[in-house]
This record gives structure tokens, sequence and C-alpha cells, in this order.
């Protein structure tokens, strides 16, 4: 496959080659894990994706992005993690704001925001943008905020605020909970004594608080005399 000279005939035999790489039994299985997506999953793992967007990357990014369409799945995680490629922090500002609007699944959100590598140089930007983001009542665009924060934003300094923010989030929808619970799982293990405290004065619902415990119980790195504690904080 080239990677470069983009044009639409170019960009139709990009697709076609995606189908060489189908794998239909991937596919249905994948397909129970993002229910309700809009997209037509072809059926691609992931680590394929990546090395085909890392190559996508080394051409003309822009050009691609241009032609990029929205009618397959793995069209459009590709896009993003193409997009997760790109170092000029305008230039990926513009298109991270336009792509997280075609986000309607976990995997999208997660594989395209673990893959950025620039937020981190510009902390203080993003984090305020995720702390926004975490706020909407878009059940997607909540996710990528509180995604972004699991990611990139988990130190002491940020604590209070991501508090606040999780005290704050009124949603009931179940991807925002369930990116909320690991939040918390995660928080906890990095700063158990202030997370805790946490967890007994809290504004989260019951399945958020739960969820969230189990997730905790479910980790390693934490012992068995404080999952039995944190067994007593469920709502």
């Amino acid at each position: 496959m080239i990677y470069n000279n983009w044009n639409n005939e170019n960009y139709q035999k990009y697709i076609e080659y995606l189908f060489t790489l189908q794998d239909k039994k991937y596919g249905d299985f994948h397909s129970s894990l993002v229910l309700n997506s809009k997209y037509e999953i072809i059926g691609i793992r992931l680590p394929i994706m990546r090395n085909i967007a890392k190559n996508i990357a080394k051409g003309d990014i822009d050009k691609f992005l241009t032609l990029s369409k929205d009618k397959y799945y793995e069209e459009v995680m590709i896009e993003g993690l193409v997009i997760s490629h790109i170092d000029d922090e305008r230039k990926f500002n513009k298109y991270f704001k336009k792509y997280i609007k075609k986000i309607d699944n976990w995997a999208l959100c997660d594989s395209f925001i673990n893959s950025i590598k620039i937020i981190k140089k510009y902390e203080k930007k993003y984090f305020k943008y995720a702390k926004e983001l975490s706020l909407s009542e878009k059940e997607f665009m909540a996710r990528v905020g509180l995604v972004i924060i699991l990611d990139y934003f988990i130190n002491l300094n940020n604590l209070n605020d991501i508090f606040d923010i999780l005290n704050n989030i009124k949603s009931d929808k179940f991807y925002i909970n369930m990116a909320e619970a690991w939040l918390l799982c995660e928080m906890y293990i990095k700063y158990p004594k202030e997370t805790k405290m946490f967890l007994q004065y809290n504004n989260l619902n019951k399945f958020t608080q739960n969820i969230a415990i189990s997730k905790i119980h479910d980790s390693y790195r934490v012992s068995k005399e404080e999952k039995k504690l944190l067994s007593t904080l469920k709502k």
C-alpha cells in the first residue's frame, strides 16, 4: 500500500486495501464490544491500524485528512491515530476538535486519546479543555475529557480540580460513569489517602461509586486490608 499522493482514486484504493486485512471473526467479536456505533466494522485489529496510521503520518497528513470519510469504524479509528501523530499544536488542535465530534463509542475514544503525543507539552491548555469536556452532557464528549485526565493529568497538583469535576458531573450515562470509575481507581492507586477521603464524601451516584470501588478491588496494587475497608464505602 502506498501511503502518499492522496487523491480520491487512491483513497478508494486505501479503503479496498483495508478490506484485504479483514478478519471477520474478530470483526464480529469487536462489534459486540462497541454496540450502537453508527460505523460499519470491517474487522481489523488495532496494532495493524496503528501501523497503517504511522505510515500515513509520514506523508501528507492534511491531504489524507481532507479526504477521510466516516463510513467504516476502521476508517475513523485510523483517522484519529493519524491525528495523534501531529506534532504541530495548532494543526493538532484544529483536527482534534473536529475529530472528537465523530467519536460514538469507547474504543474510538480511548484508543485515540491514549495515542496522542502532544498533550503533555501543552498541559495547562489541555487540562483546562479536558475539564470543560468532562462536564459535557454529550456522553462521548464527556468521556473524551475524562480519559484525557486519566491518561495525562493524574498528579498531586491536580487532585482537587479532578475531585471537583467528578462532584459536578450529574450524568447517569454509562460510558461517562465508567470513565469516572476508571479514573477514580487509578487515582486511588496513586494517591490512596486523598482518594479514599473523596470516596467517603462526594456527590457521585451509586453506580459510579460502587463500580469505582469494584475496580479498585480488582487491582493487585491494593492490599486486602484496603479493599476490605473500601467495601464499607459502597452506597
